[in-house]
């Protein structure tokens, strides 16, 4: 049986056990520069000190149009290399391994920052604001954008990266029939709508070379199950190393269904993966995991690989020895507005009870 203190290669990278960090946007901690801050080295620091075996750093803009807001960190020029370096050695110095995700807004921009732009115009979260579909010169404008910070990543002595590829955003909108209407070569069938990433993926391979980790935090649904599945063989095929299992934009998928699991309907996406997945690419799930007996039922029963966590080791790091060690710990309010969210004080009172 497998244990969640056990090591897992996953490519070429160990990874001392099963709990993994899953990328969450410190929103006040950068500037309008992009740069890494103190408080965001320390924050890394800290969940690699209590245990967590791999960190993926927060979704880190490719490019200052495709951030979510002002205060948004950035990996899309030379001089914030140095700042990422600072992250990758607090994450090495306490044995965890570390990757970045790599993210563009695409048509969910923020318009005081960029331009909607994505695979075809479709409204925007303002219903008035169409955006802009973009030409095959401006996908591949975008794609390097993207092999471009994967490079700086390796640089900045990352073991790897994952391409932002859920959530709506920009890779997210290439694989939904909803955001993309394209009828070349980046439209219609799956293979097409995967097309933008996979064509990623190839590239940083080739820059970045065999031992480097590429992951992508894809969608589980969109709008089934089956469709994403599909999507994510081709990112496999592409060179992707590890499946991180998250929502998308489409949820109309009557096989999902609730069955009285000790799991959540989005954490019951990355076990689908990974039953399709087994043997061939880890995976991973998320999602409202609060409690260590979750983790430990997912990875002992062999539901997946690793299991990304996001509110419960924000909440308090220590969630990590307490699963591995049975330590105890500051568990998670789930307050309706997360105080670690966009616009929020981080004022975490379960973090503050710690502290």
């Amino acid at each position: 049986m497998t244990k969640v203190s056990d090591p897992i290669l996953i490519h070429k990278t160990m990874v001392k056990n099963r709990l993994t960090m899953a990328p969450t946007v410190k929103f006040d901690y950068a500037g309008p520069d992009g740069m890494v801050t103190e408080k965001h080295i320390q924050h890394y620091r800290e969940r690699a000190e209590h245990g967590c075996g791999l960190i993926c750093v927060e979704a880190t803009a490719i490019a200052p149009g495709g951030r979510f807001w002002k205060n948004h960190m950035g990996l899309w020029e030379d001089a914030q290399i140095e700042g990422h370096k600072a992250i990758a050695n607090a994450c090495h110095e306490h044995g965890a391994a570390v990757i970045i995700q790599l993210n563009h807004t695409g048509i969910t921009s923020n318009p005081e920052l960029g331009p909607a732009i994505g695979p075809s115009s479709v409204p925007t979260r303002d219903p008035a604001r169409l955006s802009k579909e973009m030409s095959k010169d401006e996908i591949h404008e975008m794609q390097g954008l993207f092999v471009d910070a994967a490079v700086r990543a390796k640089k900045a002595g990352y073991d790897g990266i994952q391409l932002h590829g859920c959530h709506a955003y920009l890779i997210n909108q290439f694989i939904s029939k909803k955001t993309n209407l394209r009828t070349d070569e980046y439209g219609g069938s799956d293979e097409n709508r995967a097309r933008f990433a996979a064509e990623i993926i190839r590239e940083i391979r080739k820059e970045c070379g065999e031992e480097f980790l590429i992951s992508v935090r894809t969608a589980g649904i969109e709008p089934t199950v089956e469709t994403a599945i599909a999507i994510a063989e081709e990112y496999v095929k592409a060179g992707c190393n590890y499946l991180q299992v998250s929502t998308g934009i489409e949820w109309e998928d009557p096989t999902l269904k609730e069955n009285g699991e000790p799991y959540n309907l989005i954490c019951s996406l990355g076990v689908r993966f990974h039953e399709h997945f087994r043997g061939r690419v880890p995976v991973s799930c998320v999602n409202g995991i609060f409690e260590p007996e979750t983790v430990k039922y997912l990875i002992e029963h062999d539901l997946v690989d690793t299991v990304d966590l996001g509110r419960a080791v924000l909440a308090d790091p220590a969630f990590c020895e307490a699963v591995l060690q049975d330590a105890p710990f500051v568990k998670c309010f789930q307050c309706p507005n997360c105080q670690f969210g966009p616009g929020m004080p981080h004022k975490c009172p379960a973090e503050m009870r710690r502290r």
